[in-house]
């Protein structure tokens, strides 16, 4: 069999159990090219010397800290990796006791995530550390453009549903940082929240956008009952945990309904 009939034969495969007419081999050298994380390369071989590297990094920026005592063992693990992470940036306050920025607070929010699906601390830090980066420099400039995007599809999904939004003048004031800063987490639950970073970290973060509708959608009754901003922000903030997974798996169903199969597109 020659390596063209090969392929094919895969493509044909691949078609068959859902992946919805990926070419795989050229998905594979995008993912690998890629390095979307920028943790680990390429080359197996070389797994083990990188992670020694990272061990030794982490060490030495954690020892730093508590050579200028401004952390201790009373310090919550989420914020000793905060500090860590301002310390490699450059960008770290002159006490533990300054008020958190904005970033900070999303930093923290993902990390106590992460912290529930990684057990190892220097994995947790890392995972965090990077996710955040590429929040920050990869998507920096689709970020601010997805609560616009969510009303569109919202209105095209439901136009009922957003015109009660606008009437409530809730449309301004959803909580579009929870979900689009925040990437949900501290919203959905993290078996839920995997699969939603999972497609973030390959590269498209307008699953975030479907996510958000799939929310809407999902608690339309419950929202149309509500009147006034307020009320409707704050069941959206603290909506319901049961329904997580099937909102993740037709917000999947929604991002390929309009995207069709996005491959490393914002």
């Amino acid at each position: 069999m020659t390596e063209d009939s090969q392929r094919n034969f895969r493509s044909v495969y691949y078609e068959k159990v859902g992946f919805r007419g990926v070419e795989e081999k050229k998905s594979l050298e995008i993912l690998l090219k890629d390095d979307c994380l920028g943790i680990l390369p390429p080359h197996h071989e070389s797994h083990a010397q990188v992670m020694m590297y990272r061990k030794e990094q982490y060490s030495d920026v954690l020892h730093a800290l508590e050579v200028i005592r401004f952390i201790s063992d009373a310090t919550p693990q989420v914020e000793v990796y905060l500090y860590m992470h301002r310390l490699e940036s450059g960008k770290l306050p002159r006490s533990p006791s300054f008020p958190l920025e904005p970033e900070d607070e999303v930093f923290l929010a993902i990390a106590k995530a992460m912290e529930e699906m990684v057990e190892d601390s220097i994995d947790c830090y890392w995972l965090t550390r990077c996710f955040v980066n590429q929040l920050n420099n990869k998507y920096r400039d689709f970020l601010p453009q997805l609560p616009k995007a969510f009303e569109q599809y919202l209105n095209m999904e439901d136009s009922r549903l957003l015109s009660h939004l606008k009437t409530s003048s809730a449309v301004s004031k959803l909580p579009y940082d929870l979900w689009f800063k925040r990437c949900f987490a501290g919203c959905l639950p993290e078996s839920s929240l995997q699969r939603v970073w999972d497609k973030v970290i390959s590269g498209s973060c307008k699953i975030l956008v479907f996510v958000a509708v799939e929310i809407l959608l999902t608690f339309k009754i419950k929202v149309m009952a509500l009147n006034g901003a307020e009320k409707i922000t704050k069941f959206l903030e603290n909506i319901p945990q049961d329904s997580s997974d099937a909102i993740v798996s037709k917000a999947v169903d929604l991002w390929h309904k309009h995207c069709g199969t996005p491959v490393h597109s914002a």
